[in-house]
């Protein structure tokens, strides 16, 4: 149902320095880089598919509130990796690794980034 997903940026260089390894947890690698953007996508992507750009208008980026993006992990140990690599990154945690009541297989990790997109990791398999 989605085609891509951006999240703005004031710093893109600091933004493609946190995004790069926190990406690589669940699979996708920077595939494209100009002076206003970064795309990440996985191997089999034909496009990319998670934005980082600087605001097309020029003002400042900022985060929405109620806003989160969710991608998707293949393991349990993918959303800690994901969740770690964020801190490890300048992100800040907004909900430890763990089950959520959603359904009994919701794991789960929330961070935001460093400019205070909120993201988090989910894995719907049981382990």
């Amino acid at each position: 149902m989605l085609l891509y997903v951006t999240v703005g940026t004031n710093d893109l260089e600091r933004a493609g320095a946190f995004y790069d390894p926190v990406l690589a947890t669940l699979g996708f690698r920077r595939q494209r880089q100009d002076d206003t953007e970064i795309g990440y996508g996985g191997d089999l992507d034909v496009r990319c598919r998670f934005w980082v750009t600087k605001p097309f208008n020029r003002e400042p980026a900022t985060f929405g509130n109620g806003t989160s993006i969710a991608l998707t992990a293949e393991t349990r140990a993918a959303v800690d990796a994901f969740h770690a690599a964020a801190l490890a990154g300048g992100g800040t945690d907004e909900g430890a690794p763990g089950l959520r009541p959603f359904h009994p297989n919701f794991y789960a990790a929330y961070v935001r980034d460093p400019d205070g997109n909120k993201l988090s990791a989910v894995c719907e398999r049981p382990e």
